[in-house]
Order: structure tokens, then C-alpha cells, then sequence
């Protein structure tokens, strides 16, 4: 396990990566390159996000230790997106950014997308989804403190989270026409997946309500027990 000692080049990555990098990776992916390579820029989004996990700790020990832990919950999401209609996806990928750390929570959300559409599929529009359930585990990782404390609040973020998805990939269905981005086509892709977004956010909320006690129990014990 690589182990990145400056504390300055940390902070660097854990603010270029998630906001500049990436985002500007699959948007070009999408506009100049035409959605072609679309395979190679989500394997690119996966080094990136490995290199922002690595970011996040500045000891070998606990960073193999959390990583084991970050594999268990990809696996989780990966088969959650199997449920029909209800998916846990985003509610597994908040909890491991609220009890291990926002760069964790960005490496959950990225490659639960890119492993799962293995299956569902793979194209241009998986670093948008990467990027996506990455930003939303990283910002609930940034927030963590304060989602810890307060179940409400981790339920309003549950449910702003699944707007937050919608918005990001309506970008993709815009772009993906292949004419740039128009506002009035993404106002209208809005309002087409506006039923698709609320169960989406319902979902959100009922999974966070019945899964993060349970999860967050087990997780701080965990952390109790291996020293992450």
C-alpha cells in the first residue's frame, strides 16, 4: 500500500481529484472524444479514485485496513443495485463516507458504478455515474461529523442525494446528444426524470433509515477494534 507523506499534496488531491480532475475527465470523454473511450477514462476514474483514497491516511497499516473494509461495502452496493426499483447503492456509500472518511466514501461510490455495470452495462455515461455516487460519498465524508449526530439530517442529505445524482447524469443525457450542452434540453430532461428522481430519493431515505444504525454500529466497532 503506497503511502502519500506530505500533508500538503494530500490536502492538493483530496481537492483537485473529486472537483476538477475527474469532472473534467468525463466531460471530455463525452464532448471531444466523442464517448469512443469511454472504457479507458472510467478506468482512468478508477486510478484517480484509488489515488484519492490513498490521499486520505499517512500510514500503510490503517490504510490497508481500511481498504478491506471499503472492498466489503462495494460489494454490498454492487449487489444492492440488483434490487428492482429500491436501490441501496447510495445509502451504503454514505455510511462508509460518514464512519470512514470522505475519500472512502468517494472510492465506494466510484467503483460500485464501474464494477456493477459490468452487468447493467458499460458506456459513456459510467464516469458520469462514478462521478456522481463519488462526489456524493465524499461531500456526506465531509459532512460526516454532523450526519453522525443527527438522523435527520443524514436523511435530508439521503434525499438531496438522490436529486444531486439526477442533475449529474441529465448532464450526461444532454451532452450525449452530441450537440453541447443546451439549458432549455436540460430543463426538460429534468422534468422527464422527475418520477425516476423522486423514487430515487425515497429510496435513499428508507434504506438510510433502516441501514445506518445497524451499519454504523458494526463499522465503530470496527474502527474500535483495528485502530482506523
Amino acid at each position: 500500500m503506497i503511502v502519500i507523506k506530505s500533508e500538503r499534496l494530500r490536502s492538493v488531491l483530496k481537492l483537485l481529484i473529486p472537483f476538477a480532475v475527474i469532472p473534467l475527465l468525463a466531460l471530455f470523454g463525452v464532448t471531444i472524444a466523442g464517448g469512443k473511450s469511454y472504457f479507458i477514462i472510467s478506468l482512468t476514474v478508477v486510478a484517480l479514485s484509488l489515488l484519492l483514497f490513498i490521499a486520505g491516511f499517512n500510514k500503510r497499516k490503517i490504510g490497508s485496513r481500511r481498504m478491506v473494509i471499503a472492498a466489503i461495502m462495494i460489494a454490498l452496493c454492487v449487489v444492492g443495485r440488483f434490487i428492482p426499483f429500491f436501490k441501496p447503492i447510495t445509502a451504503i456509500t454514505v455510511i462508509s463516507a460518514v464512519y470512514l472518511g470522505s475519500e472512502t466514501g468517494f472510492l465506494v461510490g466510484s467503483l460500485s458504478a464501474f464494477i456493477s455495470n459490468f452487468y447493467f452495462g458499460q458506456g459513456p455515461w459510467t464516469p458520469f455515474q462514478m462521478l456522481a455516487w463519488g462526489l456524493i460519498g465524499f461531500i456526506g465524508g465531509c459532512l460526516g461529523k454532523y450526519l453522525k449526530k443527527n438522523k435527520v439530517l443524514l436523511l435530508i442529505y439521503g434525499v438531496l442525494s438522490g436529486v444531486v445524482y439526477s442533475f449529474i447524469m441529465d448532464i450526461w443525457t444532454v451532452l450525449g446528444y452530441g450537440e453541447g450542452f443546451n439549458p432549455d434540453l436540460y430543463l426538460a430532461a429534468i422534468v422527464t426524470a422527475l418520477p425516476y428522481t423522486i423514487l430515487y430519493s425515497v429510496s435513499n431515505f428508507v434504506f438510510l433509515f433502516f441501514l445506518e444504525m445497524p451499519f454504523g454500529e458494526k463499522l465503530e466497532r470496527i474502527k474500535l477494534k483495528y485502530g482506523i
